[in-house]
């Protein structure tokens, strides 16, 4: 599959004509204060150190700064972005929320990072080389706390056609959600990026008005080879959607053996302001569904804190989400979520498996997540974001996540402009 959209994106990109010179865009500036706290009640006893719980407070400022492009046929321009991290709260024996830093101490504090890209366009091609944020369903770096993680490397995009979006990327440095600089590793569940470089090459595709599809292929390299197909059918009330996921160990496989095939069937149903949704996802294969990179898992039930990517999982999930709008508070909105679990297991994992920490059978485990969502709607304020989430995961000793029940506020204020 990976031969067969490499070549449709070449053919696409050669074939196209070169697109009159545009007048260039100005350039435009992005701001976002994000205040974050996190509180994390452990109920289980793992590690030689117990905590009973992990907190941490801590105020983000991101800022990004996208120039046009000059002016012709190929037009060249750059994207900068910078963080600031400022700790609030998290003493010694209460972090590890990834919010923040923490030393060989055990102390965490402030940090700073900065980055930025090249991009060159030509018609509706761009090319863009440096540090950047990546979203494809086989690598997504992911924002789920203070600082977005980054990848260094090249990615061409491309919108040939209406109907089709192209892209074709490789990374070779990382930045995680805690880092500060470029030389730093993103984890998965049994491997890293650490000595290794990332691959990808896909296509989406708008077949009709209510129906959509996208493959893709990723290669780890030396750990892993993947495959991804996605089908989607949706109106203005319904919503089916199918996800898979395809893994085989590649290269010198320093994961050891790979072989696992993971997909997810979603359906939705909205009547008036609310939505009901149902999901099934499983996991076929000796080994877990890995990823690298926070996001880069498209699954039906990868949720707030668990994934439901074991070794020969099955999960199903049940969701409610509500609008308030039509109660008269636009701007605000709940979701409660159910998910469970079981038939977890490691057994026939090999020893000597990147895989192999836990060789047990029978896992179960569920996850509880109740969300209340808040944006201002006009005024001085309009925009600002205010986010209210509690998660409760509790599970046996043969699945990888601990008991807890977690606690996020997050406070987002967004601002932007033009140079």
């Amino acid at each position: 599959m990976r031969g067969w959209l490499l070549g449709l994106l070449l053919a696409t990109a050669t074939g196209q004509s070169a697109a009159a010179a545009e007048t260039p865009a100005p350039a435009s500036w992005d701001v976002l204060l994000r205040n974050y706290f996190l509180h994390s009640d452990l109920r289980d006893e793992v590690g030689p150190v117990q905590q009973s719980y992990q907190q941490e407070w801590a105020q983000g400022v991101i800022g990004e700064l996208r120039s046009g492009y000059t002016d012709g046929v190929l037009g060249v321009g750059f994207d900068v972005h910078g963080f600031l991290g400022l700790k609030l709260d998290g003493g010694r024996g209460h972090t590890g929320t990834g919010l923040l830093p923490v030393d060989g101490k055990g102390r965490s504090g402030n940090y700073a990072s900065a980055g930025g890209a090249l991009k060159v366009r030509m018609g509706t091609y761009q090319l863009r080389y440096g540090e950047m944020m990546v979203e494809t369903p086989v690598f997504d770096t992911a924002d789920k706390r203070l600082q977005p993680e980054y990848a260094t490397g090249w990615m061409l995009e491309g919108t040939p056609r209406p109907d089709m979006q192209l892209q074709l990327g490789h990374f070779t440095g990382f930045k995680n959600q805690a880092g500060r600089s470029s030389h730093d590793d993103l984890e998965g569940a049994g491997v890293s990026t650490r000595g290794s470089a990332v691959s990808l090459v896909g296509a989406r595709f708008a077949v009709t008005r209510t129906f959509s599809a996208a493959l893709y292929a990723a290669q780890l390299d030396d750990r892993w080879r993947q495959d991804y197909l996605n089908l989607r059918v949706s109106d203005a009330r319904w919503t089916l959607e199918a996800n898979a996921y395809r893994t085989r160990d590649q290269g010198s496989a320093t994961a050891g053996a790979i072989n696992t095939l993971a997909y997810s069937l979603l359906g939705s149903h909205r009547i008036g302001a609310q939505t009901f949704t149902l999901a099934y996802q499983r996991v076929e294969g000796r080994t877990p569904f890995d990823f690298v990179g926070g996001d880069s898992i498209y699954l039906a039930n990868s949720v707030k804190y668990a994934d439901f990517n074991g070794a020969g999982e099955r999960s199903w999930q049940a969701r409610y989400d509500l609008d308030l709008a039509v109660f008269g508070h636009p701007g605000l909105s709940v979701m409660a979520r159910y998910v469970s679990g079981r038939g977890i297991d490691s057994t026939h994992t090999s020893p000597d498996s990147a895989y192999a920490r836990s060789l047990e059978a029978g896992g179960r485990h569920w996850e509880r997540d109740l969300d209340l969502r808040y944006r201002v709607q006009q005024g001085a304020a309009k925009d600002l974001r205010v986010t209210l989430s509690h998660v409760s995961h509790r599970g046996n000793d043969a699945q990888g996540g601990r008991d807890l029940d977690r606690l996020y506020l997050i406070v987002e204020y967004p601002l932007r402009g033009f140079i």
